[in-house]
């Protein structure tokens, strides 16, 4: 059963108590979704996914193996070569202890690891305050739907009691 579109202006006023123009243009969009009676929910990770250039998916990679226990546990098993190796080779060891080489080696990842973890890491929390923004769209047409259908009940009630009344005092008539 599809229904008819009705006046976004109405909706606006009735449920929101403003008028469309004075909304927010994200509080605009879902009247005139719920005034046209069409979806308002997107999946915004698969728009978000879409726009992301190559560098900023190869930050994400590298964040998501850098913080997982796959990358710790062979990060570990290189440190324990390493040292290993440069403690058998002793007096020719290309890194003798304390490991001097290592420590520039474990710095310069680190300075480089850290800032595309927090590229990666903003770039999520962009993609949370889309999701979270779509999620509000969806939350305010819901509640408008509701006070909609609630509206309905209550008039189809009062409808309902006055036929109720109407087929009471017919009766009484009649009984007469």
């Amino acid at each position: 059963m599809t229904h008819a579109p009705i006046d976004a202006e109405h909706v606006s006023r009735r449920w929101l108590g403003k008028a469309t123009r004075d909304l927010p243009e994200n509080e605009a969009e879902v009247v005139r979704s719920a005034a046209d009676r069409r979806p308002v929910s997107e999946d915004v990770n698969e728009t978000f996914d879409d726009h992301l250039t190559f560098g900023e998916r190869l930050a994400d990679r590298v964040a998501s193996f850098g913080g997982s226990w796959p990358f710790i546990i062979a990060f570990g098993l290189f440190l324990a070569a390493w040292t290993g190796l440069n403690l058998l080779l002793r007096k020719e060891a290309f890194d003798p202890y304390p490991f001097i080489f290592l420590n520039l080696v474990l710095s310069m990842l680190a300075a480089v690891q850290a800032p595309v973890i927090m590229m990666s890491q903003n770039r999520q929390a962009a993609r949370d305050r889309l999701d979270a923004g779509n999620d509000y769209q969806v939350n305010l047409k819901a509640e408008i739907e509701i006070m909609a259908l609630l509206d309905k009940v209550e008039h189809l009630t009062a409808r309902q009691e006055e036929q109720t009344e109407l087929i009471r005092r017919l009766l009484a008539e009649r009984e007469r």
